[in-house]
């Protein structure tokens, strides 16, 4: 019988620390609770049989004493020989089944002292492992063996492993973007984490490694804090999930907040604690690699060497790093030592760890001296415009010299923002888009290349990089409206360091409107001509439609490594150049060109559909929509089936009805697609062109060709009638849930004057399976027709906008009112 997970004194200790949050004490009680089970287990089940040349060694987490309440427990089962008899083998069987009995998670592995001191290139951790290596039962002679040659395995091969670990950890920080703002982060894995911690004590101990083996060297006491704080909060996760949970998502860090042990109430003054000492875990971290690399190679030296001829009266670079050469003149002149950043940007080498700590002990005097008002612009746009600007504005950042020039700045410093799309903090997210506008200067493929060839053309890129470092400065004050605060901010921060009144109306405009092309690629028709003129309106100009263009690029780029999708980046382009042919047409070119005499088929197929048909399609597809309209017109039904660029196209043709949007796109949902848009026209004959552009997330169609046979059958019988709307098949469509998240309340907004002859509804609300089919189905129950539906989903919200007609007439106030009720209630549901 399994026996209680905690219980005596770990049972005790969980109690302490959620009263006071002090985790060594229950990491403490955890280890000496499973090292107790695990000598009992040996004795009960191999003692008899191992008396000799078995040893059980604790690894990993047990081996450096740092079991957390769920975590997993490595041993090595070090043996002389083979196990032998089948009772020895039953009895391990039975040593390992016993500790799983107890709730363990037990990894292990079986080897001998030879098999363990042998280098590993694929399999690097399991060096890394032993380590922390330590003796729990078993033969001590063994174990001693094995200490021994292990001490002189790891000195022979230090440099090897150092390496290799330095290796690991940058390709784990890579995986994270390389930041450690993430707004959830995983305090184990994140650059600044649990895995940082432990990669600096490795590294020492593989510099202090001698004749004997010392596993869990003492850490270096600036980064003790740091482990105090990842204790906690890794307990705390633990304890909270009843699992090796390690991702301190926005449910965690409410709970967090109302612990009694908890000295902050708010969930953001956690986070900014926890970053705090994330940056200078990290820092540590990226030091002792820095060290590692710097003996790696001549290649690397040499070219370090050649780097030291950018050295010049005032800096000199040694080690592919900056220093200051005379710094007691330099700090007593702050305008100076913001030259230093300037130096960063031209020549895209990061500042010493020296001269930083220099500029931060000068941070305050540069603050009182930049406060009246200076003029710093001239300097302040050369760094923005040359070509390793991101380097320089991130090493301003982490200096605290960004903050200490514009204290509007300092408000969004590790500002933890909820937002399900997002995935850094304010200010980490702002420096990212930086980022992605400059790497537009470099040559890239795809549809990529034309936004950097529109990002050649921009003269001077320091007034977007403004716009991008103040946008979401308003964000510190909260509310709804962090746009116009964030504008203001610009413009104080802007007069400070005295920026022209023209660079000043420039980025406050685009400040202003940098949500504007977002929004409307997302929830607008952009084959609509109402569309590309509303823009046009607000843009006013060209270049301005080049500048907004680049700044949402960057914007949305930043959100999160997976925002920028070919979907977005297809809508964002579509949408610039509808604009921009809508800035530059000529009156006297919008002609009605003479109609040629269309065949019979295509004029049956045309009559009646709006003109915007013919603009959004081209001849080949007209050509298809052709045929299908034959065959529908013969079958009742006809659909074809494609996929493009990883996305896949349904287009059907058949007769119109009532809830036919709704069932069409039940029978998607029941499949578990993403429908990333949808229109529909209808002819006189009453025939109508639904097309539906979806992903197939779980590549159900791709891997199962009779699933592929089954969603054409489904589409059909949904199109035709005989499975309606009301189907309890399309009522529960397919797709696991994700994870629970806090609800936020839906958006719902009506426009009659969006367009001349539908109402818009715009509905933002929690994204779930099968919600656009409960949309569409309440909006037809309403007697309602849709003309077009546009869908997009960001994160966990999604932005459905129904263009929407009735009796063939725009909605009255009634309708709208009743509709909108209605619509809540299926987003609440």
């Amino acid at each position: 019988m399994a026996r209680p997970l905690f219980e005596g004194a770990v049972a005790q200790a969980v109690e302490r620390f959620l009263a006071t949050g002090e985790a060594a004490g229950l990491v403490a009680a955890r280890t000496a609770q499973v090292e107790s089970a695990v000598r009992r287990a040996w004795q009960e089940n191999l003692a008899t049989h191992f008396a000799r040349d078995l040893a059980v060694v604790a690894t990993a987490a047990l081996g450096r004493r740092e079991l957390f309440p769920h975590s997993d427990v490595d041993l090595l089962l070090l043996v002389g020989r083979e196990a032998g008899s089948g009772a020895a083998r039953d009895a391990l069987s039975a040593f390992l089944g016993s500790l799983w009995d107890q709730g363990m998670r037990v990894s292990h592995s079986v080897r001998t002292p030879a098999e363990c001191c042998q280098v590993h290139p694929q399999n690097l951790e399991l060096s890394v492992s032993l380590l922390d290596a330590r003796w729990l039962a078993g033969d001590p002679t063994l174990y001693e063996q094995f200490r021994l040659r292990l001490a002189g395995f790891v000195c022979a091969h230090r440099h090897l492993l150092a390496q290799g670990l330095c290796r690991l950890a940058r390709e784990r920080h890579a995986r994270f973007q390389n930041t450690i703002y993430h707004l959830e982060p995983d305090i184990k894995q994140t650059p600044g984490g649990l895995r940082d911690l432990h990669l600096v004590r490795w590294l020492t101990q593989l510099k202090t490694v001698g004749k004997t083996h010392v596993p869990n060297p003492e850490l270096p006491e600036p980064v003790q804090p740091a482990r105090d704080l990842l204790w906690t909060l890794r307990c705390f996760l633990h304890l909270r999930a009843s699992r090796d949970h390690n991702r301190l998502d926005f449910e965690a860090q409410q709970a967090l907040a109302q612990q009694p042990f908890s000295h902050e109430r708010d969930p953001a003054a956690w986070m900014r604690r926890y970053f705090r000492w994330a940056r200078l875990l990290f820092r540590t971290a990226i030091e002792e690699i820095e060290q590692i690399e710097s003996r790696a190679g001549s290649l690397l030296a040499a070219f370090q060497t050649w780097r030291s001829r950018l050295s010049n009266a005032d800096f000199s670079v040694r080690r592919d790093r900056v220093f200051l050469r005379a710094p007691a003149v330099q700090v007593q002149a702050p305008d100076s030592l913001l030259h230093l950043f300037e130096f960063i940007a031209r020549h895209g080498t990061p500042p010493s760890r020296e001269a930083e700590r220099q500029v931060r002990e000068r941070l305050d005097a540069l603050r009182d001296w930049i406060m009246p008002g200076r003029p710093l612009w001239p300097l302040f746009r050369s760094i923005c415009s040359l070509p390793h600007a991101p380097l320089a504005l991130r090493a301003m950042h982490e200096t605290g010299v960004l903050g200490a020039l514009f204290l509007e700045w300092g408000q969004i410093e590790s500002l933890v923002v909820w937002d399900w799309w997002h995935r850094y903090t304010v200010d980490e997210h702002s420096l990212v888009s930086i980022e992605a506008l400059v790497s537009l200067r470099q040559p890239q493929q795809g549809l990529r290349r034309r936004f950097s060839e529109l990002a050649q053309e921009v003269d001077d890129p320091a007034p977007l990089i403004c716009t991008l470092l103040f946008h979401d400065t308003g964000k510190a004050g909260g509310g709804d409206h962090h746009v116009a605060e964030s504008a203001r901010l610009a413009r104080q921060a802007l007069g400070r360091i005295q920026a022209p009144p023209e660079v000043c109306r420039q980025v406050c405009w685009l400040i202003e409107q940098h949500l504007t092309l977002s929004r409307l690629m997302c929830t607008r028709d952009l084959d609509d001509p109402s569309t590309a003129a509303s823009v046009a309106e607000r843009v006013g100009a060209l270049e301005a439609l080049k500048q907004l263009t680049l700044v949402t690029y960057a914007d949305i780029a930043a959100v999160s490594p997976e925002a920028m999708s070919s979907w977005r980046l297809q809508q964002l382009w579509r949408l610039f150049s509808v604009t921009r042919k809508e800035l530059t047409r000529e009156l006297q070119t919008r002609r009605i060109e003479p109609p040629l005499p269309p065949s019979p088929d295509l004029a049956r197929f045309l009559d009646g559909l709006p003109l915007r048909y013919l603009r959004t399609h081209t001849p080949s597809e007209v050509e298809q929509h052709v045929r299908l309209h034959q065959q529908a017109a013969e079958r009742g039904v006809a659909l074809s089936l494609e996929r493009r660029d990883g996305l896949y196209w349904l287009t059907l043709v058949t007769h119109d009805r009532p809830f036919l949007l709704a069932s069409l796109a039940g029978a998607l949902s029941q499949f578990g697609m993403n429908i990333l848009k949808a229109e529909a026209f209808s002819n006189r004959l009453g025939m109508v062109l639904d097309t539906f552009v979806f992903q197939d997330p779980h590549r159900t169609l791709e891997l199962n060709p009779s699933e592929a046979d089954r969603f054409r059958r489904t589409v059909e019988r949904a199109a035709s009638g005989r499975m309606s709307a009301g189907s309890p098949v399309l009522q529960r469509p397919s797709g696991a849930p994700g994870r629970r998240r806090p609800s936020l309340p839906p958006v719902i907004s009506f426009d009659s004057e969006a367009t001349p002859s539908a109402t818009l509804i715009e509905v933002i609300t929690d994204d779930r399976p099968g919600l656009l089919y409960d949309l569409a189905f309440t909006i037809s129950a309403a007697g309602c027709n849709i003309e077009l539906v546009l869908v997009d989903t960001h994160a966990h919200r999604a932005m459905d906008v129904f263009y929407v007609t009735r009796d063939g007439r725009k909605l009255d106030s009634e309708a709208e009112a009743l509709l909108r009720e209605a619509l809540r209630k299926v987003c609440r549901s």
